[in-house]
């Protein structure tokens, strides 16, 4: 189930088996002038039918949208055995329902995805990496505002961290911090495919930021080595709070004007109780990373943080669940995100799909829909 099954050079369509592994594919696209639309810290080991079951959003979902808008096809398992090849490599079919969308995002509890048809963007030629401080939020958000004005297409990423997660990194991962000492920190990705009209670009826009005090300090990378060690910073954040205790994590999608927010009400909220409260994330999308740390579990502690955090969201109109799905843990958290219509029709779908209920049991949905 790990085999390349095809890769057509001009559109970029590759058709793979769902136990490839995501590393490996970019390695194989790359080595043809393409690149796969997703890139995830843990892309050594996740496969991309299980990227495609959570519907995995990552650190390229800014230039290239998700999954639900690059898979092309799909072949898919279900219950009874009967085998759905919707594994079409068509970028234009408007026959019928589009059934690939109820199979990701799933998480295996409809059907088992076997096969994917996944559209793949050619690879860019010059990628630059821009690593900035900034002096508060505000300043963050305003960054990003004018990031996307003077960057436009080539913009691939934007992603902030605050100065909790870089002491941790430091501390535990012994990784140097190449800027000041700031509030917030943001790593900003262009890539294009002229070195010279993104350096230009990418200049201006320093220079603007710098001039305007949204950015205190700063530093650039354009050469490959240069480029992993500023990205290391954001990506290992994981693993610098993993090394620091107990983790309670919560992944959450908010307006972006809100979005620390909730980071700094929880900070006044949990006092001392907590190691660590830390805020770090896809801005450009409008997600949050919010991890708790303490020495060892801790149910009062939890206490504090659920429902809270989950009304907290709710009342912002925002997802319990950006990024990485529902599981066992979210799926009673269902509700703050869903009306009640739109959960007994969930509920619908999989008795229709899965009656005996054998495909990913007591998952994703609520005990009572």
């Amino acid at each position: 189930m790990n085999q390349v099954i095809s890769f057509h050079g001009v559109s970029g369509t590759l058709v793979c088996q769902a136990g490839c592994v995501l590393e490996e594919l970019s390695r194989y696209v790359e080595e043809r002038g393409f690149i796969v639309p997703l890139d995830l810290g843990a892309k050594g080991s996740c496969h991309i039918g299980g990227n495609l079951a959570t519907n995995a959003g990552g650190l390229r979902l800014l230039r290239y949208g998700s999954l639900r808008g690059t898979v092309l096809g799909l072949e898919v398992v279900l219950a009874d055995g009967t085998i759905l090849n919707c594994l079409t490599s068509l970028r234009k079919d408007n026959t019928g329902y589009d059934l690939k969308q109820l199979f990701i995002g799933s998480e295996g509890t409809l059907g088992v995805i076997t096969a994917v048809s996944i559209l793949c963007p050619p690879k860019p030629r010059a990628v630059n990496v821009a690593f900035l401080g900034c002096p508060g939020f505000a300043e963050v958000l305003q960054t990003f505002s004018t990031c996307k004005g003077m960057l436009g297409e080539i913009l691939s990423a934007f992603e902030f961290m605050d100065a909790e997660c870089m002491r941790l990194v430091r501390h535990h991962l012994l990784l140097a911090c190449p800027v000041q000492e700031s509030p917030f920190y943001v790593l900003v990705e262009t890539s294009g495919s002229r070195a010279e009209h993104d350096a230009e670009k990418l200049s201006s826009f320093l220079e603007q930021a710098l001039g305007s005090g949204l950015v205190t300090d700063g530093t650039l990378a354009t050469d490959q080595r240069r480029v992993k060690m500023l990205w290391a910073l954001r990506e290992r954040i994981t693993e610098a709070l993993s090394r620091d205790g107990y983790v309670y994590k919560y992944d959450v999608s908010l307006p972006v004007d809100r979005l620390y927010d909730l980071v700094t009400d929880l900070r006044a909220r949990l006092g001392p109780r907590a190691k660590h409260v830390v805020g770090y994330g896809h801005l450009g999308d409008g997600n949050l990373h919010l991890n708790v740390t303490a020495e060892a579990f801790s149910a009062p502690l939890l206490g504090d943080l659920e429902p809270y955090v989950y009304e907290w969201t709710a009342g912002q109109r925002g997802s319990v669940s950006a990024e990485h799905g529902v599981g066992f843990k979210k799926r009673s958290a269902l509700g703050y995100s869903k009306p009640p219509e739109a959960l007994r029709l969930m509920q619908q779908l999989k008795t229709l799909l899965d009656p005996k209920g054998i495909l990913n049991p007591y998952k994703t949905l609520p005990a009572q829909a």
